[in-house]
């Protein structure tokens, strides 16, 4: 039986400003091939988070993608995500009680789990209830992981382990490298917002590139 194709998470920018994002969003989202969507967000108290994602949840949720949320604060990520209607939360790898948030969360929302810096963080994160792994994405200061540690770790990490894995994209001419790594799902960032045509001509690009990779498997 073929392996089932891998789908696309779409990495936000740090968005300052909800109302103007928005239609970025809605742009990407509607394509319906974004699986989900993690949602980075300043730091602010919890009824600030909360009312800046209901203002961008819709966009993305309607269009049948998962909303994941993270912010660069310290706010109860559990407690924002019920009262705001996220589908699940993100998280660093070696700065919160995973086992903790796993239990606030209950079964109803996702957890997610990146800047992992170790097979042993890994481990411990899926142990810990993690819904998925990320790795290869972008540090604090932006710098990137080499691709050639990034694919070791998530084809490691694929052929091993049930949890998903997510590995990031800094570009959409390695999407056809990192899908080798048999990951769940291929995230992009600046990939898709930079895009010269915009996200809606960025996905469609990405997913033929998913494609074109898959066959030759």
């Amino acid at each position: 039986m073929a392996e089932p194709a891998a789908r696309l998470y779409l990495i936000t920018p740090v968005v300052e400003d909800a109302a103007a994002f928005a239609p970025r969003l809605a742009e990407a989202c509607a394509t319906g091939d974004v699986a989900a969507l993690l949602l980075r967000l300043p730091k602010a108290d919890e009824r600030t988070l909360v009312n800046q994602i209901k203002i961008l949840a819709p966009p993305v949720q309607d269009h049948g993608t998962a909303l994941i949320i993270a912010s660069a604060g310290e706010a109860d990520l559990a407690l924002v995500a019920g009262r705001a209607g996220a589908d699940g939360v993100h998280v660093t790898s070696g700065q919160t009680d995973l086992k903790d948030l796993r239990q606030h969360l209950k079964s109803e929302r996702a957890m997610g789990v990146g800047a992992i810096r170790s097979k042993d963080e890994a481990m411990t994160a899926g142990e810990a209830g993690a819904d998925y792994l990320l790795f290869g994405e972008p540090r604090a200061d932006d710098s990137l992981p080499s691709l050639e540690s990034v694919v070791e770790r998530a084809t490691w990490w694929a052929e091993i382990f049930e949890t998903p894995c997510v590995v990031y994209a800094p570009s959409l001419e390695v999407i056809p490298e990192l899908v080798a790594t048999r990951a769940e799902f291929i995230a992009l960032g600046d990939a898709v917002w930079s895009h010269a045509d915009g996200p809606a001509k960025a996905i469609p690009a990405a997913i033929a590139l998913i494609g074109e990779r898959e066959a030759l498997d």
